[in-house]
């Protein structure tokens, strides 16, 4: 067969065209989310705290990690000491932040560079404290993406669980490229 009567059978063999579906559904688990996230969380190696409200987490972090000194808390703290640390960002010990929603199917959080202005934060700390409210978890990554599609933030990232790396002689390495820890403060405001 010639190369044209090839092109020409399979142009005239052309498939009816369909639209595509308007949306796809990906229906949520009928779980519990908070339950779900808690678990998520654990199993990527976090740690989660519910606090009743965000302004308990400062006293809280005095009781856990009274020998730290160098901690930047985005959420609680004065502009001033805020200014400080962001000029030399990796001499932090702790870096807490505060994520614009969770995941419950894998315990991610969603961070964008919009409140923090410097997108090296939440790698660069020893250790990280992300803060979510319940109100703001979603079931799985489809909803999830459902809500990004709505914001206009240059940069952002999901965060699950402590930075993990392995290598081919099957050792796991903890803190090996961001937060050596993670600890969730979840909350109900």
């Amino acid at each position: 067969m010639s190369r044209e009567k090839i092109l020409a059978a399979v142009k005239a063999n052309q498939p009816a065209p369909t639209e595509l579906p308007a949306e796809i559904g990906f229906p949520a688990p009928q779980q519990d989310l908070v339950v779900n996230f808690i678990s998520a969380v654990q199993k990527a190696g976090g740690d989660v705290i519910e606090v009743a409200d965000i302004n308990y987490i400062p006293g809280l972090l005095a009781d856990l990690l009274p020998q730290r000194t160098r901690i930047l808390n985005t959420v609680n703290d004065t502009p001033n000491r805020y200014r400080q640390y962001l000029s030399q960002p990796a001499l932090l010990e702790l870096v807490v932040m505060k994520g614009q929603f969770g995941v419950a199917e894998n315990g991610a959080i969603w961070l964008t560079e919009a409140e923090y202005g410097q997108r090296v934060l939440p790698f660069i700390a020893q250790h990280l404290a992300l803060v979510i409210s319940r109100q703001h978890l979603v079931a799985n990554m489809h909803q999830a993406y459902q809500v990004i599609g709505q914001d206009l933030a240059g940069f952002g990232v999901f965060i699950a669980g402590p930075s993990k790396t392995a290598d081919i002689e099957q050792s796991l390495v903890i803190g090996a490229h961001g937060a050596r820890s993670l600890l969730v403060f979840l909350t109900d405001n």
